[in-house]
């Protein structure tokens, strides 16, 4: 065997290391939160030694920082692609409230994202870039005349709406297409109003 082989090899095993521990952390994560989760724990997930993972991730914020890049780039925020060809601001509105909440959905532990930010600084990033992620498709949901309706439509599909909706029972398609109903009844009415004067 050549050592260029055996070097590869040795890249490959440390690769698939990295991406059982980032995995484990990911599950541990949505599970128990960001905050409650352990090196120890995650190292005892991912099969490999506690040292394995100080190995890969010198700190507890290095694992949240890889696995939260993971996680988004497995399901990306949506983007203003998701109105593409739609003039109505009633289904954009919907076609918001669904992609937002199936992302909520797919990644468990944004509601401790949120919450434990204060104690994981490494967390900070990622609410932010959720936060403008979500106010920008809000902008685009109700277009530019009424963009300082925005704020409220993506308070309206936050991830604490979305785990109070989980918590009533709701799926992830039902409660979008509640929320939606909501937000534009809101609109609707604001547009009323508007209309008056």
């Amino acid at each position: 065997m050549s050592r260029g082989y055996r070097q590869l090899r040795r890249e490959e095993a440390a690769e698939k290391t990295r991406r059982r521990i980032v995995q484990a952390t990911f599950d541990l994560h949505g599970e128990q939160g960001i905050a409650a989760t352990s090196m120890k724990q995650i190292a005892a997930r991912a099969g490999v030694s506690v040292g394995s993972v100080y190995h890969h991730f010198p700190t507890y914020g290095d694992a949240v920082t890889a696995c939260g890049t993971t996680a988004l780039g497995r399901h990306p925020p949506p983007t203003a692609e998701i109105f593409a060809g739609v003039a109505d601001r009633a289904e954009r509105v919907r076609r918001m409230a669904l992609a937002m909440f199936e992302l909520f959905a797919a990644i468990r532990a944004f509601a401790s994202v949120r919450a434990d930010q204060e104690k994981v600084p490494a967390l900070v990033p990622f609410v932010a870039q959720e936060h403008e992620a979500r106010l920008a498709l809000a902008r685009g949901a109700v277009g530019d005349t009424d963009a300082d309706l925005a704020p409220t439509l993506a308070a309206l599909m936050d991830v604490g709406v979305y785990e109070a909706m989980r918590a009533a029972g709701l799926g992830p398609a039902q409660a979008a297409q509640q929320v939606a109903e909501i937000a534009n009844a809101w609109l609707q009415s604001r547009q009323a109003v508007q209309e008056e004067v």
